[in-house]
């Protein structure tokens, strides 16, 4: 499994050996590489070629001309960070639970991250306990996104709602109340995506 991050060439690089595979079933040359992204040398991409190997993305057999394997392990996955609550907020610790493979949503950038969610206050807008959902960091939002939300250390799932002069963290089940956005919250992420895992 990588353990750093890509940097943006890198993840480009990494990009552009996926999408030949796919579309041609064969990798692309050093050369092709080069000539794609403009490198003046084959050193340089080799050096990037090295990166994604050393990261746990690709495997490499010296000797060959179209010898670059993807390890799909590797390429698929957002880490998950912890457990969001979906009822009464509860305290959010950014621990490592493992990683969450999205095969279907290739290159997610490295501001996306999964948590798993607790309770049934977003019920009703099909966000249920033991789902993942699929989070871009930002310190801002819409009223109708979905979005997560810290409440001092307490971390919380709901939608972004204005009502008469204020905002408003809206459940989606009638049992639960809406929490006013009060200096004391702030949002850290908005969801992108819902993810149930059936088995």
């Amino acid at each position: 499994m990588q353990n750093d991050t890509l940097t943006e060439k890198q993840r480009s690089v990494l990009k552009f050996i996926y999408e030949r595979i796919r579309q041609h079933q064969s990798a692309p040359t050093i050369r092709e590489i080069g000539e794609k992204f403009g490198f003046s040398s084959t050193g340089t991409v080799r050096d990037h070629l090295r990166a994604l190997v050393t990261k746990g993305y690709i495997r490499v057999q010296e000797g060959k001309s179209r010898a670059i394997e993807l390890v799909k392990e590797a390429l698929f996955q957002v880490p998950v960070l912890g457990r969001v609550q979906a009822g009464m907020p509860v305290y959010a610790a950014e621990d490592l639970l493992g990683y969450l493979n999205l095969e279907q949503f290739a290159f997610p950038g490295p501001e996306v991250f999964a948590l798993r969610v607790r309770g049934e206050s977003m019920r009703d807008a099909g966000i249920i306990e033991n789902d993942f959902v699929l989070v871009r960091k930002q310190d801002h939002a819409q009223a109708g996104d979905i979005v997560v939300a810290l409440l001092g250390e307490e971390a919380t799932v709901k939608r972004l709602a204005k009502k008469g002069g204020g905002y408003f963290l809206d459940p989606a089940n009638p049992a639960f109340q809406p929490i006013p956005v009060t200096p004391e919250v702030s949002i850290i992420g908005k969801v992108l995506q819902v993810v149930r895992d059936y088995a």
